[in-house]
């Protein structure tokens, strides 16, 4: 029997012996990586979820809403298909959520039409993903919508010539892009461009290739997680800050759960970003309390949880335009132009692409009464994708 056949029969078989119409609850897939190296972005898609359920209720009209959680670990395409078929097969998810990174992503991508099911990305950070199908909505962020203000920073704060470095997979690639086409537009130079394994755990022939191209400024990306904490070390303990060369990145490489690590070296670092823990709103102190409620430490909390938190927004909101029924058409016509305020700022889907608009921030890691935070400093508001034709 075909994947194909399977995934379709099944689907079908459960159709006809249930009517969404009368299902009490609706189940929600979430995949994140629960375990492992990347544990603590998978809990955040969690505690992001249950604080919006305390604060908004697990129901939907009649509807019980009802979230059961796969692990993906690490990149495991393979793994996250599997995953993704066994929710729609077996647990007859009426949507899934999260997929922290990009290949994961991709992998569930073609499921979603044949099984008629949304997909709210809640991490993975690659403008193509949602090109893959007409049933993905992501509030998270990506590459190019945080990595076009980085290289206007670079340029407004006279680097002349920049080293890229980046993780070579699909949200590496496009960060390298976004840097080089802005700052390259804007006169800038780039000296040297490097694509790390995921894998890497030894960064120091990396700054020595650095040192070497004369750079003034380094721009970087790696995901958040165990990498950067060694690429960060690596760029102090190598004399590249001592020399006076910048260190400039997305917000993945500074992370606030990491930052009491990296320590007073770390002072001065600046990023452009969607969310800092440190963001002045009152939603997001009112999120920043509510996450506590739910179980999670105020030092543990990053972007995913945000993520998360607001794709739990968007779910509601599809039940309730469904009145619980399985019509992926009609649940996504009623998120496209959604507009709100975020504990990040103000966002709303943008109705063509289905892509997150929001505020990103230029942000200086700063030492404040003894506690490590991404100060920021300036917004540029309301981005879209920057990498998506129709942008």
């Amino acid at each position: 029997m075909s994947l194909r056949f399977g995934l379709v029969g099944a689907v079908a078989i459960a159709t006809a012996w249930i009517s969404p119409a009368q299902c009490d609850t609706i189940k929600v897939g979430i995949i994140g990586t629960m375990s492992g190296p990347y544990a603590l972005f998978g809990q955040n898609f969690k505690y992001g979820i249950d604080a919006w359920v305390a604060k908004h209720g697990s129901k939907v009209g009649d509807h019980q809403i009802e979230f059961v959680y796969r692990d993906e670990e690490s990149p495991n395409p393979a793994k996250s298909k599997s995953l993704a078929q066994e929710l729609i097969v077996k647990e007859k998810v009426q949507y899934i959520a999260g997929l922290y990174f990009t290949p994961d992503a991709l992998a569930v991508a073609p499921l979603l039409e044949e099984a008629k099911v949304p997909m709210i990305v809640m991490n993975a950070a690659t403008s193509a993903i949602v090109e893959k199908s007409p049933y993905i909505v992501r509030t998270s962020f990506t590459m190019w919508q945080n990595t076009v203000p980085a290289a206007k920073v670079a340029k407004a704060r006279a680097a002349k010539k920049v080293a890229i470095a980046v993780s070579d997979y699909g949200p590496g690639i496009d960060a390298e892009a976004a840097f080089k086409k802005t700052f390259e537009a804007d006169g800038g130079t780039i000296v040297q461009s490097v694509r790390m394994p995921l894998n890497t755990t030894d960064f120091g022939p990396i700054m020595q290739r650095i040192k070497d191209s004369g750079a003034d400024m380094i721009f970087t990306f790696l995901p958040a997680g165990p990498p950067t904490l060694g690429f960060v070390k690596a760029y102090i303990d190598n004399g590249l800050k001592a020399s006076g060369v910048k260190l400039l990145s997305t917000g993945d490489v500074v992370t606030e759960p990491d930052l009491p690590n990296i320590g007073d070296s770390g002072e001065g670092i600046l990023s452009t970003y969607h969310y800092a823990v440190s963001h002045d709103s009152p939603e997001n102190k009112t999120f920043l309390a509510d996450m506590v409620k739910a179980g999670a430490k105020p030092d543990d909390i990053t972007m995913a949880s945000v993520a998360a938190y607001d794709g739990a927004r968007l779910i509601y909101k599809m039940v309730e335009a469904t009145n619980g029924q399985k019509d992926p058409d009609k649940a996504l016509a009623a998120v496209k132009g959604m507009k709100w305020v975020s504990p990040r700022g103000p966002v709303s889907i943008d109705p063509d692409t289905r892509h997150i608009r929001q505020n990103v921030y230029l942000r200086e890691v700063v030492k404040q009464d003894g506690k490590f935070l991404n100060k920021e400093l300036q917004t540029f508001d309301a981005q879209p994708d920057w990498g998506l034709a129709k942008n």
